[in-house]
């Protein structure tokens, strides 16, 4: 056996969307990062062990922007037969290509060294090369999603449902328990053209009527989330009897759906079906602020508000695909978006561990829906900056600059309610041909449109009365935040039509500039897939001009922001 030691600025446990977004956001502020997952691949529930689309937060413009499109705009552009082994690709370079993120795959953590209500040090093992890992650090986030640094560490969690009394939540039970939402093996299914038989394992279930698989519908756009268990038992340590019952399960539904009658899926062939069940909830962790119904359903007004949700409060019955009524879901509607605050993404009594994803201070009630992807992905985002900013500045995670971390956050494109973004004092210097790309909104929001709009020929242009020195430009471009497809598919038609770059973004434009009463091309961009962009500029002049000249299929150019530093 081998043992390596690793110092680092943030070290982030647990390899799914929220922490890899975590590690890439800090590593891109300068941080030292180690990021240890126990899985051969990233992106957890979203990943192709599990495949999750990525929800979040409902309505209109209110998707989740910043590293996490990033991420989906890449893989549309790289992946429009939809593999899901592409997609894991594109998530897995992200992280691998920051020059400050040390990845550490198939790589369980195991201990934890804590000393005075700080986390010294973890330990995890990888199987793959027979190697032990101490990774030193000082800071920690705990992404895992299951919390694994709760019972390592002594931080205070939770597990369940807490009581009506306990908060005054109206969806609370009338008394605390440890139930939580279950589990789920998804599966999905492909269309061909022309009929296929499936035969299923002896050991699968046979239901030959809807009655005796619990009503569950037949609906073709779903990938059979409602074939969970665990909720009534523990969602963590009975994980692996649970698969092979929900195994069982799976297998037994596409049956029924074949074979017990005439359901319309005789061309249809199980693709794929998941062999590691993807969770819904187990620990979350107690930090200085708990986040409850009564906090969602105000809005989440926090003045340390740093992410949002959107999701409304989707709370699985415990007996999941056991329960007997059609769906057992309660929702109870929830604002979108609702404001999730710095104090809640913090443990309350070790110093130096933080949190990313379904595992954040949040009731039972909150969590239900602060859980889904795009949400874990912006708390991801926040919890990795704000680390970032307390080391640079030597201050404790307490008592960092909330304003600062606000800021950055929506200078890096991450949308928060409430929170106005600042211009620099250099473009609001600027004399500009449009004041819509200054007006420090990059999405069109509440009914206003905040995009400049133009076609072929057409340019913004931000001029000074004399020579200043730019050094950084930053561009936001309109991906469409309001397209109707996720990143991955549930299931595979012949005929898919979605799942590419969204028409309106800018993929092709030029930047000139006026420098020394001379016109320069600076730079000349024909491949564009994002939506957020930054270039160095390090150019003394006195006129900038942006001209967009192609999308990727639209007649329309729209350009929300463009700053200078």
């Amino acid at each position: 056996m081998k043992t390596v030691y690793h110092e680092a600025d943030f070290c982030v446990v647990g390899g799914g969307i929220a922490g890899t977004v975590a590690a890439i956001a800090a590593a891109r502020h300068g941080m030292k990062v180690v990021l240890m997952q126990d899985r051969p691949v990233l992106g957890g529930n979203a990943s192709s062990e599990i495949r999750m689309w990525i929800c979040g937060a409902r309505g209109e413009n209110n998707r989740e922007t910043g590293i996490v499109e990033e991420i989906q705009l890449e893989n549309y552009y790289r992946n429009e037969d939809r593999v899901y082994t592409v997609w894991d690709s594109v998530v897995y370079e992200k992280a691998y290509l920051e020059k400050n993120i040390k990845l550490l795959l198939n790589c369980t953590c195991q201990e934890a060294r804590t000393n005075g209500g700080r986390i010294q040090s973890v330990k995890g093992w990888q199987m793959t090369s027979e190697t032990y890992h101490i990774v030193r650090a000082k800071y920690f986030a705990d992404c895992s999603g299951d919390s694994i640094l709760a019972p390592l560490t002594g931080a205070e969690y939770m597990v369940g449902r807490e009581s009506k009394a306990d908060f005054g939540e109206a969806m609370a039970p009338a008394e605390r328990d440890s139930k939580t939402m279950g589990m789920s093996c998804l599966f999905q299914i492909r269309e061909t053209d022309s009929p296929k038989k499936f035969i299923k394992p002896e050991w699968a279930r046979t239901f030959r009527t809807d009655e005796e698989m619990n009503n569950r519908g037949h609906r073709l756009g779903t990938n059979f989330w409602w074939i969970e268990l665990g909720g009534d038992g523990d969602s963590i340590h009975d994980t692996d009897d649970l698969r092979h019952e929900l195994l069982n399960i799976a297998f037994g539904v596409w049956d029924h759906l074949k074979n017990q009658g005439d359901h319309g899926f005789d061309n249809w062939v199980m693709d794929w079906i998941g062999f590691l069940p993807g969770k819904r909830e187990s620990r979350r962790y107690v930090g200085e602020h708990i986040i409850t119904q009564n906090d969602v359903e105000a809005g989440g007004k926090f003045d340390d508000i740093v992410a949002y949700g959107g999701w409304p409060m989707d709370d699985h019955n415990p007996l999941g695909f056991n329960h007997r009524e059609s769906g057992g879901n309660i929702n109870y509607p929830a604002p979108s978006p609702w404001g999730i605050p710095w104090r809640s993404l913090y443990s309350v009594n070790i110093e130096n561990l933080l949190f990313a994803g379904r595992n954040i201070s949040a009731t039972h009630a909150a969590m239900s829906s602060s859980r889904v992807m795009g949400t874990c992905a912006l708390v991801g985002q926040a919890v990795g900056t704000g680390v970032a900013q307390a080391v640079q500045t030597g201050r404790n995670v307490r008592e960092i600059d909330i304003k600062r971390l606000q800021q950055t956050l929506l200078y890096d494109d991450c949308f928060l309610p409430g929170v106005e973004r600042e211009l620099s004092e250099l473009t609001k210097k600027a004399k500009v041909n449009s004041e819509v790309i200054r007006n420090g909104m990059d999405r069109d929001y509440a009914g206003q449109n905040n995009a400049w709009e133009g076609k072929r020929g057409d340019r913004i242009e931000l001029s000074f009365d004399s020579p200043e020195f730019v050094s950084e430009l930053r561009l936001i471009f309109d991906s469409d935040l309001n397209r109707k497809y996720l990143n991955m598919p549930c299931k595979y038609p012949l005929k898919e039509e979605n799942y590419k770059l969204p028409p309106v973004l800018i993929k092709a434009y030029r930047v000139y500039a006026e420098i020394n009463g001379e016109k320069r091309e600076i730079l000349n961009i024909d491949n564009n897939r994002k939506r957020f962009v930054l270039h160095e500029i390090n150019q003394t002049l006195t006129k900038l001009i942006i001209e967009p000249a192609e999308t990727w299929g639209s007649e329309v150019f729209r350009v929300f922001s463009v700053d200078v530093k």
